[in-house]
């Protein structure tokens, strides 16, 4: 755990935030690559990446202030948005991120679908830099281990120097994997929104997998073995399968 990678007199620079960065400008970069196979205009994900970077880091911050929001009572505006440390959750920047995107492409007319699939894999590439940059700044952490494996925070850290399961490594991995198989599939999907739909139904499985070795929510959060973020889960798996039901559906009707 080394939050800070950079001290520069009084400016610190954060691995969270290098991380983060990293994950965009390949996630961006990738997805502008891919869109190209789609006959998509080439402008068209550097065009969308500020829309996307700003409803994601919104939606992302806006849900773990609320998940977490006993702790940001009583605390001025400015610390609500401090997102430096840490303190985004995934499932908002997916929600905020895909809104506006969605609002982006019927104000430009772009075809929502193809823009969704070539954007899908990016974003677990994005994801598995981001879980990196929560090792680094000691977020998300996972339940007590005494496996080989486990790892061991400062004392000073909420787990007290307690051996964990690296939770943040299990999804960075995980996502990492996802990535590759989406980028796969990308080259032999049947219907325009596939790749999309499949990166909702895998990552909704992937984090409800994780999630069984988190252990950084608080107790009166939790319901029974479930985290928030699995009943999250169940809500982007239907969202998922509906599209793979949906989508082929649309295009044989035409």
């Amino acid at each position: 755990m080394h939050p800070v990678a950079i001290q520069i007199g009084d400016i610190a620079i954060y691995w969270y935030g290098i991380f983060i960065a990293i994950g965009i400008l390949l996630g961006l970069w990738t997805a502008s690559r891919r869109a190209l196979l789609d006959k998509l205009p080439g402008e068209t994900i550097a065009d969308l990446g500020v829309i996307l970077i700003l409803g994601s880091l919104f939606g992302a911050r806006l849900f773990y202030v609320v998940t977490y929001w006993d702790d940001f009572k009583g605390l001025p505006l400015s610390k609500l948005f401090a997102i430096r440390n840490g303190g985004l959750v995934f499932y908002g920047g997916l929600l905020g991120g895909s809104l506006a995107a969605v609002v982006w492409c019927l104000w430009k007319k772009l075809p929502l679908w193809r823009v969704g699939d070539a954007l899908a894999p990016s974003i677990a590439l994005g994801h598995f830099f981001g879980r990196l940059g929560c090792l680094m700044t000691g977020c998300c952490y996972g339940r007590p281990s005494d496996l080989p494996w486990a790892i061991h925070f400062p004392v000073d850290h909420a787990t007290r120097g307690t051996g964990v399961h690296p939770a943040q490594l299990y999804e960075s991995g995980l996502n990492l994997l996802l990535y590759l198989g989406l980028a796969w599939l990308y080259r032999r999907k049947k219907f325009d929104g596939q790749v999309f739909a499949t990166y909702l139904l895998s990552y909704a499985v992937l984090r409800s997998f994780v999630e069984l070795f988190r252990g950084d929510y608080p107790v009166e959060q939790l319901t029974g073995a479930a985290t928030p973020a699995h009943l999250v889960s169940i809500g982007i798996l239907a969202a998922g399968a509906l599209l793979w039901w949906r989508l082929p559906r649309r295009v044989a009707a035409k």
